[in-house]
């Protein structure tokens, strides 16, 4: 399946269910300027959607491989690209979502992708739980430093907020 149908596939389950949600990962940094090859689609929702989102995905054909409380990893049927789903709750929900943009990201389809702000801050949360990502998620992030005009000072504080500081001026150029 080309990737726009599944995207509308995609997008057209959230609205019908009125599920938030807002693209993470490759195609977010595509939406903002950045491309950098992916296998997989990526997705921030609200973890009270968790089991009806994969209870949709698996009458597709998706496999399950991995979910826990904040993350599920869907394995595709033949045609699909493979969805990794961030599921977050509360406050962080709630700003998140607060801050999501419609972008076009093909023809005649907008999808929202979180805010770049809060990219990063997703890339740096998956640096701190898996450090071995570090080298990928720090040439994403400056990427998105370079293609976006951003609060230093902002992006300074979430480098903070992981004890990632130590890496803040590999990436941020002032």
């Amino acid at each position: 399946m080309e990737l726009k149908r599944q995207f509308n596939l995609l997008k057209e389950f959230f609205e019908r269910e009125k599920i938030d949600y807002a693209l993470i990962g490759a195609f977010a940094l595509y939406a903002y300027g950045y491309t950098r090859a992916t296998c997989d689609l990526d997705f921030i929702t609200r973890i009270e959607s968790q089991n009806k989102i994969i209870t949709y995905l698996e009458s597709l054909g998706f496999e399950t491989l991995q979910k826990s409380e904040g993350y599920s990893n869907h394995q595709p049927p033949v045609g699909f690209a493979g969805i990794d789903l961030v599921y977050v709750g509360g406050e962080t929900a709630k700003i998140i979502f607060k801050a999501v943009r419609q972008l076009l990201m093909f023809e005649n389809l907008n999808l929202p992708v979180v805010s770049p702000e809060h990219l990063i801050a997703l890339k740096l949360f998956a640096i701190k739980n898996e450090p071995k990502r570090k080298f990928k998620e720090l040439a994403d992030i400056k990427e998105v430093l370079q293609h976006t005009p951003l609060d230093k000072e902002v992006i300074r504080d979430y480098f903070k907020k992981y004890r990632l500081e130590a890496y803040y001026d590999e990436v941020v150029e002032e």
